[in-house]
């Protein structure tokens, strides 16, 4: 019951789920540039303490690889990596 109410609460107000972290909820942009960055480390922080399965950690880790792809691609490739 506890995880369905976590889960119920990350999809209220600023999006569906991990999609938040995405795209803006308001007018459905796709982040981009700094923001993007930003957003990817915010998305990874929130869900860090997370089991190593939990998909929302490995979909955060995801975030997190691509949002340092073309600013940072060194630093992208062992995040990407890890969630294989």
């Amino acid at each position: 019951q506890a995880e369905v109410a976590v889960n119920e609460f990350e999809d209220q107000g600023t999006g569906a789920g991990i999609e938040k972290w995405h795209t803006c909820f308001d007018c459905g942009q796709v982040f981009h540039g700094a923001v993007k960055l930003a957003l990817g480390w915010a998305c990874w922080k929130t869900y860090l303490g997370r089991p190593d399965t939990d998909p929302y950690l490995c979909e955060s880790m995801k975030t997190l690889g691509n949002a340092l792809r073309e600013p940072r691609p060194k630093e992208a490739l062992p995040v990407l990596e890890a969630n294989l």
